[in-house]
């Protein structure tokens, strides 16, 4: 579709925005959001007609990009046929996406429990497991998110926590293994791993075994910086899990349905949870869709006592639909393998010329069409190009690399002294090449910072 510019148009909605909408995470006074016109497959464009390469799949969520024909088509037919009924019921948009997610998921996680997003699928998976072992604490990773309720943002490993941490919340936190930025001293991806499961097993012998009901990991962290796991850390966090009688959960909700190249990334591992959560990808985001999937054996735990949890819109009959119609559409249309090739042929080692030539990248890391550039003022000292949690001033660096992306005509997804690689799932390679030559000027801004 070619964009078509409406200035007045785009006016209209940006002051509507700014007297009424007020906006998450952010200060409301100091944003400025762009007002969208459109989208359609990779791109989005304003009201002025410029179009933007998507390199953030909106929120790391429209894995088939924008706009899929089938995927409208199917939402505008079950609105015509059901347009909402209670979750209490069997109706045939829940039954079937629940049955083609239960066939994707590793092992016995065949059960599904459907929520409204990712936040509300980690509050219902760790209430799951504190029920099914009668303990209260859950230990989280920091360098972590997990979203913005009130139980999910204190497992949360990062700033966004820290305003609503009152201490209470039964969590703790420890180090996963990273070994770019290792918090162990480690040299190898071997001494990393086996470093970070020593000190996990430390932390729950200190904490006491039996009062620790889950540890909760993101399989492959997002925004904390897609932190890939070195081989047989999960394997390891299951085995100690199995050890202490502890419930294991992963959190796929960004890494899920084909992100990674896989339909789990935990398939990239070969582990099985006791409990996994997803979102965003189900459905590509187009109708707001979560859930948590559970193993035989803590369904079990529900299956003559009542599970004291629900939502409202559990399993929403047109968020249902979404989600079969963007699954067979994955399916149909090699979704998943194409982000598994193209992440291998094309981004991986483009991405790792970018970091030869440009003096601020200091690393590459990601599989799939989930990737990310660790911007530094010093490729030596690994100094970040930005402080942590920076702002203001402090962020400029940063700013500059975000502004000159966009002008390029690519959007970019900036996180501290990141910028994540994270496209629809089904981005063609002539669009990675775009985006990428785009990536190429906007990292000339950011090496004028560097030492």
């Amino acid at each position: 579709m070619t964009p078509q510019p409406n200035p007045e148009a785009g006016a209209a909605v940006k002051a509507a925005d700014r007297a009424h909408v007020f906006h998450s995470w952010s200060a409301q006074e100091l944003i400025d959001p762009l007002a969208v016109a459109g989208a359609e497959g990779s791109y989005f464009w304003d009201y002025d007609g410029r179009r933007y390469l998507d390199f953030t799949s909106g929120l790391v969520y429209t894995n088939i990009g924008y706009q899929h024909p089938k995927v409208v088509a199917a939402i505008q037919e079950q609105a015509a046929t059901l347009s909402t009924f209670a979750p209490a019921f069997a109706i045939e948009a829940r039954s079937e996406a629940a049955r083609l997610i239960a066939e994707r998921t590793p092992g016995d996680l065949d059960k599904i429990f459907f929520t409204n997003g990712g936040a509300d699928a980690v509050e219902h998976a760790v209430r799951m497991a504190r029920l099914h072992t009668g303990r209260p604490k859950v230990l989280s990773a920091y360098r972590s998110y997990h979203g913005g309720t009130q139980q999910a943002v204190n497992l949360t490993g990062d700033p966004r926590r820290w305003a609503s941490d009152s201490a209470t919340a039964g969590v703790v936190h420890f180090w996963a293994p990273f070994l770019y930025r290792s918090r162990f001293y480690a040299e190898t991806e071997e001494q990393e791993c086996e470093r970070a499961l020593e000190h996990l097993e430390t932390t729950i012998a200190f904490e006491g075994p039996s009062t620790i009901a889950a540890i909760i990991l993101e399989t492959i962290p997002g925004t904390a910086g897609i932190m890939v796991p070195p081989p047989g850390y999960l394997a390891g966090v299951r085995e100690i899990c199995d050890k202490y009688g502890i419930v294991f959960v992963l959190d796929e909700v960004m890494a899920g349905f084909g992100r990674t190249g896989e339909w789990f990334a935990a398939d990239l591992f070969d582990v099985v949870p006791d409990l996994m959560t997803f979102a965003k990808g189900v459905n590509s985001g187009y109708v707001p869709l979560g859930g948590v999937a559970i193993s035989g054996k803590i369904a079990e735990t529900f299956g003559k006592r009542p599970y004291p949890g629900g939502l409202t819109y559990s399993g929403h009959p047109l968020a249902c639909a979404a989600a079969v119609a963007t699954i067979n559409v994955m399916a149909e249309e090699g979704v998943v393998e194409n982000a598994s090739r193209l992440g291998a042929e094309v981004l991986q080692p483009a991405l790792r010329e970018l970091a030869e030539r440009h003096a601020c990248v200091g690393e590459v890391r990601g599989v799939g069409m989930f990737w990310a550039l660790d911007l530094v003022k010093n490729k030596e000292t690994r100094e970040p190009l930005v402080p942590y949690n920076a702002a203001g001033e402090a962020n400029a660096p940063m700013a500059a690399f975000a502004a000159a992306a966009k002008a390029g005509g690519v959007w970019p997804f900036v996180n501290m002294n990141r910028t994540h690689v994270v496209p629809p799932c089904n981005v063609t390679e002539a669009e990675l090449k775009e985006g990428l030559a785009a990536l190429d000027a906007a990292l000339t801004v950011a090496d004028e910072y560097t030492a």
